[in-house]
């Protein structure tokens, strides 16, 4: 058995969850998430652990039990406490600006950008230069981060463009005569 699915996951307080026709729904205080099962891991909710075992001793189920583990396991967290990314903007002139779902970028282009926040997601901007990306679905969350990146990734020779906040970019040298 899978090393990680032999550790059951604590529900916290005011989590439940509940396995239904081919999903698990996660319930909690920042909202409902849900995941498919694979018909290989046996999945048991009590006493507000959520335990999980691989139907067969195939190679497949053991690794799909430690996988569906983890994922359920950040389901818990983010309906919980939530997930969030944090962008910065490297460079003169580069701002942003949220306004209700939607998220407005000068980037240095002749036009502004314009990045509408799916459902569930939710953009604050503390400073003009910093992007707080919060929500209950972890990959959601990086999704997203990554496609405001993916605007104006940081460039090689002086840094500038949107990054991670913990991201650190190498610089290049620039050519020499």
């Amino acid at each position: 058995m899978s090393r990680v699915a032999r550790i059951p996951v604590s529900l916290a307080k005011g989590v439940e969850a509940q396995v239904g026709a081919g999903e698990i729904t996660v319930k909690g205080p920042l909202g409902t998430l849900k995941h498919p099962l694979s018909p290989r891991v046996k999945i048991s909710v009590a006493d507000g652990k959520v335990s999980f075992a691989a139907a067969d001793e195939s190679r497949e189920a053991n690794a799909m039990s430690g996988t569906l583990r983890a994922l359920v396991a950040g389901m818990v967290q983010g309906v919980s406490t939530g997930f969030q990314k944090k962008l910065t903007l490297v460079g003169v002139g580069y701002r942003a600006q949220a306004q209700g779902d939607k998220l407005n970028l000068s980037l240095g282009f002749s036009h502004p950008v314009v990045h509408q926040m799916p459902a569930g997601i939710k953009c604050e901007t503390p400073t003009q230069t910093e992007i707080v990306i919060k929500g209950a679905d972890k990959q959601r969350v990086g999704q997203v981060a990554a496609e405001v990146r993916g605007y104006k990734p940081p460039e090689p020779y002086k840094g500038k463009g949107v990054r991670y906040a913990d991201e650190t970019v190498v610089l290049k040298e620039t050519k020499k005569k």
